[in-house]
C-alpha cells in the first residue's frame, strides 16, 4: 500500500494560468494533499480552477487575504464558502467588525472553509511596519492582531516562524498556517521573516506553505519529496 500522505505541507501554486497551476499539481499528485490558490491565480481564473482542483483530489487553501468594509468581506466570504475550499484567509488588520462579520458569515454556511486571520505578512520587518503606522516589534503586533481575532471567534492564523512558538503558547489549539518557508540554503526572495521546515514545526506550526523552492525547482516532485521528507521525520501537531 502507498504510504499515507502527510498533510502539513501547502504547495503554492503560484502562477498567472490554470494550465500552469494545474500541470503542476498533477505532477505532486499521490506527494501532498494541500495546495494554495493565491490572488494572482484566482484574479486569472476565477472559482473554476479551485474546482478543477478539489476534482483532483487536492484540498484547496484559498489565500485571498480579504479586507475590506464587513459587509463587503461577509458578503466575499459567502461567495466563496461554497467553492470547496478548507481554509480561506481574512486580514486581522481589517479590524474587530469585520472580522466578526467574516465569522457570522462563515458560521452561516454548512462546509464553509475555516478562517485563518493573516497577521503581519512575511515580506515586512519592523521597518516595514512603522512606515505605515505601526510602532510595534512584528512579534508584538502578531500576538495583537491574533487577539483581535479570537475575540471574533477565528481561531486559525496566518504569521512568521519567529512568532509561531509564542503563538502556541498562546492558543494551544488554533490552527497555525506558516508561509516563508525555506529549506536550508535555499533564496529567500522577499520575504523577510523565514525559517526550515524543521525549525517551524518543532516551533508549534500546524501547516507549512512552501512556494519557490518547488515551484521553480528544476524537479518539483523531487523538491517536494524532499520537503515531506523532512515534515514526516518530526511528530504532527496535536
Amino acid at each position: 500500500m502507498p504510504e499515507p500522505i502527510d498533510s502539513r505541507l501547502i504547495v503554492a501554486l503560484d502562477y498567472p494560468d490554470a494550465a500552469s497551476a494545474l500541470a503542476l499539481a498533477d505532477r505532486l499528485h499521490g506527494i501532498c494533499r494541500w495546495v494554495k490558490v493565491g490572488l494572482e491565480l484566482f484574479c486569472a481564473e476565477g472559482p473554476t480552477v479551485v474546482g478543477e482542483l478539489r476534482r483532483r483530489g487536492f484540498s484547496v487553501f484559498l489565500d485571498l487575504k480579504l479586507h475590506d468594509i464587513p459587509n463587503t468581506v461577509a458578503g466575499a466570504v459567502r461567495s466563496v464558502a461554497t467553492l470547496g475550499a478548507g481554509l480561506l484567509t481574512v486580514h486581522a488588520a481589517g479590524g474587530p467588525a469585520m472580522l466578526e462579520a467574516a465569522a457570522e458569515a462563515a458560521a452561516s454556511i454548512p462546509g464553509a472553509p475555516q478562517l485563518l486571520a493573516v497577521t503581519v505578512l512575511t515580506s515586512m520587518d519592523r521597518q516595514q511596519l512603522e512606515a505605515v503606522g505601526v510602532d510595534r516589534a512584528p512579534s508584538d503586533q502578531v500576538l495583537h492582531l491574533a487577539q483581535t481575532a479570537v475575540a471574533a471567534r477565528i481561531n486559525g492564523f496566518v504569521s512568521s516562524a519567529e512568532e509561531v512558538a509564542a503563538m502556541r503558547r498562546r492558543y494551544p489549539s488554533a490552527t497555525l498556517v506558516i508561509p516563508g518557508i525555506r529549506p536550508a540554503g535555499a533564496a529567500i526572495g522577499d520575504q523577510k521573516r523565514v525559517a526550515t521546515p524543521a525549525d517551524a514545526l518543532a516551533a508549534g506550526a500546524s501547516y507549512l506553505v512552501v512556494g519557490r523552492p518547488i515551484t521553480q525547482a528544476p524537479d518539483p516532485a523531487a523538491a517536494a519529496r524532499a520537503i515531506m521528507g523532512e515534515i514526516q521525520r518530526l511528530p504532527q501537531h496535536a
